[in-house]
């Protein structure tokens, strides 16, 4: 069993998207991970960007949970090199395992999923639900929509500033284990 310091949530993309760059940084995040003795704890498939970062991981020795709905075997394909997986019911228990199990949270490029967990979690937060550090890994600007719709939000009066002191946008991997070394001293 492999010693870990801290697990790390991963919220990313089930499609590789169009750029090389996000595998580069999938991959780079594996290493960065396995290097620094955090688990990964993610949507458990074995596609697009969370197959690479948990593959990545795998095949470096690293320490990985996936967590999968059930109905979702069949489309992100259970995730078969995986020792520590769980499969929920439905897509309620899965995030709620994701959301317990991670220290912090690292957002990754990703889609519509991707942001629903991003958006969840930062509600929690903003509830005081916990207070566990939230990054975005910006490569390549993906995420700049996300940012600028919350500054929509608080321009037109339903938030106010503090909201972005509730996590992070950092532009690469490399920034983000930078960040969490800080907040969470490792």
């Amino acid at each position: 069993m492999t010693h870990y310091n801290y697990s790390i949530t991963v919220f990313c993309g089930s499609k590789c998207g169009n750029k090389s760059i996000y595998i580069q940084a999938a991959k780079e995040l594996a290493s960065h991970f396995v290097h620094n003795q955090l688990r990964l704890v993610f949507g458990g498939g074995s596609v697009g960007l969370m197959g690479i970062i948990s593959n990545t991981m795998i095949d470096l020795g690293g320490s990985v949970k996936g967590i999968i709905p059930q109905f979702l075997i069949k489309k992100e394909g259970q995730h078969s090199r995986v020792n520590d997986l769980t499969v929920t019911e439905d897509m309620h228990s899965r995030k709620k395992i994701l959301y317990d199990e991670g220290d912090a949270y690292l957002i990754m490029p990703g889609s519509i999923g991707t942001f629903d967990e991003f958006f969840e979690i930062l509600t929690w937060r903003y509830l005081k639900l916990h207070n566990k550090p939230i990054i975005i890994v910006n490569v390549d600007n993906w995420a700049r929509g996300i940012h600028d719709q919350l500054n929509n939000t608080i321009e037109q009066g339903f938030a106010d500033k503090s909201l972005f002191k509730l996590f992070e946008v950092v532009p690469d991997v490399p920034s983000a284990i930078e960040s969490l070394k800080k907040q969470m001293k490792f």
